[in-house]
């Protein structure tokens, strides 16, 4: 067994336990976060390949991987403080965040609030500062764009999303699930073989899948209001180096969404556009992902 697939385990001061991968290195620290539908496993790539000079620690989430889902999250702010209890359970500081997706928003609120901890930030085909809009469907099955959902539990009724999905990780459906990845991710590049098999063991853990959906819903850290959600403007206390990493073929995380986050930082963020890239800069361009963003820890 390769020594990244042993996770070690932190229990923290509000009940979770959280899983986490380390690679070993030297004093440059990196905290990955992960994003929806996946956990510390789908970071292997980027583990596997970043210089020796980096010592990089990979969380799963509370609900993902082998980490507890004790209570549930109503907000992406939970994911983030218990981000902060985890580094503190550690005595990790000065160390550079990297979300993903999902782990963006996650990893934006956590810099937000504890702006003492990370000394950078990448933001990794993040979703937006202003959370990602979940809408009801049309008869047609597309979405209704007029038709904002609310509530959890009108994202738990979802017939188009939340219950397919659910009912995929349900009945362990894993030709469903890498036929929704194909369509929406893998649309550049695939994984190998046995890696992607193990992709989609991982899919299969999670466990809040509908309250991600929620918390994603809801958030907001711009200056702008929107349907569901009044904007903190918590985006003005983010003040240290950020990197926008983006791929030019993201069917999940829509250019509007990063231009929304481009322009709530106000000319703050570094912004890298990645070519013929989706959704996972990891699959479709790793030499070209890892060189920016190891050049930008070490800038």
């Amino acid at each position: 067994m390769n020594k990244l697939d042993v996770l070690a385990k932190v229990e923290l001061s509000n009940g979770e336990t959280l899983s986490y991968r380390k690679r070993e290195g030297g004093d440059e620290l990196v905290l990955l976060v992960h994003g929806n539908m996946t956990s510390s496993k789908h970071w292997d790539l980027l583990l596997e390949s970043m210089d020796e000079r980096f010592t990089i620690y990979a969380v799963d989430m509370r609900g993902f991987g082998e980490s507890t889902y004790n209570k549930r999250i109503t907000s992406i702010k939970d994911f983030s403080d218990d981000i902060k209890l985890f580094v503190d359970a550690l005595e990790l500081r000065g160390f550079t965040i990297i979300g993903w997706s999902t782990g963006g928003n996650v990893a934006m609120q956590f810099c937000a609030d504890y702006p003492d901890y990370s000394k950078k930030l990448v933001l990794f085909a993040s979703g937006s500062t202003r959370g990602y809009p979940f809408y009801s469907s049309n008869a047609d099955g597309t979405p209704d764009f007029t038709k904002r959902l609310a509530t959890i539990e009108q994202i738990e009724q979802d017939p188009v999303k939340t219950i397919p999905m659910q009912q995929m990780y349900d009945t362990k459906n894993r030709d469903g699930l890498k036929f929704v990845w194909n369509s929406v991710i893998y649309t550049q590049n695939q994984p190998d073989e046995a890696r992607y098999e193990q992709y989609v063991d991982d899919m299969l853990t999670q466990r809040n899948l509908a309250d991600v959906y929620h918390a994603l819903n809801t958030f907001n850290i711009s200056a702008v209001d929107n349907e569901v959600a009044r904007g903190t403007n918590q985006v003005k206390d983010i003040h240290i180096p950020t990197f926008v990493l983006y791929g030019d073929r993201d069917f999940v995380v829509t250019g509007e969404m990063t231009t929304e986050i481009i322009e709530d930082f106000e000319g703050r963020a570094q912004i890298m556009k990645l070519a013929n890239c989706g959704h996972s800069p990891l699959v479709d361009s790793l030499d070209e992902t890892k060189e920016a963003i190891e050049e930008f820890i070490l800038s």
